[in-house]
């Protein structure tokens, strides 16, 4: 009897310790090598040791305001929904524990205010930085840092990180996509979805194409026809739609949490029909065409020379004003075949006076470097060289859209489905092995503001097709936009792309299975 409860006792005993010891034990720690961070950061280096992630841990805000604080909560709030975890965000006056992620907001001019220093070691995670901004763009490399298991949001007990310290900075200011919501018209949900794939990938601006000659997309309350009967079609005959404001600032408002500006195209004077279609005065002989749901272009122009024009316009500019904050507005220009050139250049004059006189600046499409550029607007260059060294020229700042490599309307090859292909096929080395300094003969990096990867969505309805054309050539203009030219190249970038493959997966994204990389994910 006493042998028996003797043995009992041992073995429980050896249960207890071995459940101790395994508790206690270090968890898989992935190695810094493994992780695919894209884009790249400028610097990363390897340091002794690990840090567990546990439900113990919490976010400590240091010096940090109240945009700061609600950064941080994005943080905390991605490992909870991650891992099943309760981290809360604690501000705080000084350091203080261990096992926790600090966020240290310090007054450093030589931080870039997107920069940061994500330090991982044994005692704590450090991200120091700025800005809430600096902060943002920090979670999202600490994202890319944690298991695939993560994206499929499975309960974990715990997480190691391997010791490391990353800093960080963007190259360019500005890092773009544009989405078309007028040959196909988007609900706000699926913008939401394409501002968080942006995020994700420190991209900091979405331009959305608001007017064409298909649809008018934007409520202008002194002009409602435009929605009314303008907003009603799409390419096709599909019943379209349009944004009311409340809904197009709720938009603004959701890039802004997440750091991105929206951009507003209003094209003009040319892609304009849906507008010619509902206010017949705003054409050249008072008659309204009908609605339009082709795919040419070039057809349509505003009456340069009638001053009902420019209220029009003036109208239109302000209310959508009224609605962002950012800097920037987008007046389109391109592909006004049918408006004579002197008028062309007359109306281009007077709209950048229109937007300037509501505290913005214009961007254009690179048909406007052939007007009077104001100081301060940019040109977007899509496909004449010759109209960005215009722009330059005139002292203009450049955005990139090189039609040829980053249309993410483009077929990757003849076997694609999706988009066109009149800038020809766009593979993924194509998107990505480019160097935007060199481009444009006598541009050099001085010159450009940024980049940005334009949608158009003749052949795009749905968001599965949105995911198709963007991933994975987002991921490589992000990189472009985000990462010293120095790091990249195509061979080590493949590379890092292939390990997403699980992660893209992992969150039901529909991408395109390059054969020019070794996907490491099973089909």
């Amino acid at each position: 009897m006493i042998k028996n409860k003797l043995m009992q006792w041992l073995s429980y005993t050896f249960m207890l310790i071995t459940f101790i010891t395994s508790s206690c034990s270090k968890p898989d720690i992935p190695q810094l090598s493994d992780m695919s961070f894209i884009p790249i950061p400028a610097e990363i280096t390897s340091d002794e040791g690990f840090f567990i992630i546990g439900s113990g841990t919490s976010v400590l805000v240091i010096n940090g305001n109240d945009e700061v604080v609600s950064t941080a909560n994005f943080l905390a709030d991605y490992i909870n929904q991650a891992t099943g975890f309760s981290v809360v965000v604690k501000p705080v006056d000084n350091r203080s524990g261990k096992g926790n992620i600090v966020v240290n907001i310090v007054n450093d001019e030589s931080i870039h205010r997107e920069g940061y220093e994500l330090k991982v070691s044994s005692a704590n995670i450090t991200i120091t930085a700025t800005s809430a901004e600096g902060l943002f763009r920090a979670s999202q490399t600490f994202r890319q840092m944690l298991p695939c298991s993560a994206e499929r949001k499975e309960k974990a007990t715990r997480f190691g990180l391997p010791a490391c310290t990353i800093k960080d900075y963007p190259r360019f200011a500005y890092r773009g996509a544009m989405l078309d919501v007028s040959r196909h018209f988007f609900g706000v949900d699926v913008v939401k979805q394409f501002i968080d794939y942006l995020a994700e990938y420190k991209m900091n601006y979405l331009h959305l194409h608001l007017s064409d000659d298909q649809g008018w997309r934007i409520e202008i309350k002194s002009w409602p026809n435009l929605t009314a009967h303008g907003g009603k079609t799409q390419v096709g005959g599909g019943e379209g739609g349009f944004y009311t404001q409340e809904q197009f600032s709720e938009i603004v408002q959701y890039a802004k949490d997440r750091f991105i500006t929206i951009v507003p195209e209003i094209d003009m004077p040319g892609h304009t029909n849906a507008a010619l279609a509902s206010y017949p005065e705003l054409n050249e002989n008072g008659i309204a065409p009908e609605l339009y749901t082709g795919m040419e272009v070039g057809f349509s122009t505003l009456a340069t020379r009638k001053e009902i024009t420019y209220q029009f316009v003036d109208d239109v500019v302000r209310e959508i004003s009224r609605l962002i904050p950012g800097e920037y507005f987008h007046i389109g220009g391109d592909e006004s075949h049918v408006t004579k050139k002197d008028d062309y250049i007359y109306f281009i004059n007077r709209v950048q006076e229109i937007v300037a006189s509501y505290r913005k600046k214009s961007i254009g499409w690179d048909e406007i470097a052939t007007a009077n550029m104001l100081p301060g607007n940019v040109a977007q260059f899509w496909a004449s060289t010759e109209n960005a060294q215009l722009a330059v020229n005139q002292g203009a700042k450049l955005i990139l859209s090189p039609s040829s490599r980053i249309y993410l309307d483009m077929k990757y090859d003849s076997t694609t489905v999706l988009g066109l292909n009149w800038a020809g096929y766009i593979e993924v080395d194509k998107a990505y092995d480019w160097n935007p300094a060199q481009l444009i003969p006598g541009i050099d990096e001085t010159h450009i503001l940024g980049v940005e990867a334009p949608l158009w969505t003749e052949t795009v309805e749905t968001l599965d097709d949105i995911q198709y054309l963007i991933f994975p050539r987002i991921l490589g203009v992000a990189e472009i936009g985000w990462s010293p030219e120095g790091l990249r190249n195509w061979e080590t970038y493949q590379e890092r792309l292939a390990k997403q493959a699980e992660k893209l997966k992992a969150r039901n994204i529909n991408f395109y299975k390059s054969p020019l990389v070794q996907w490491n994910c099973k089909e």
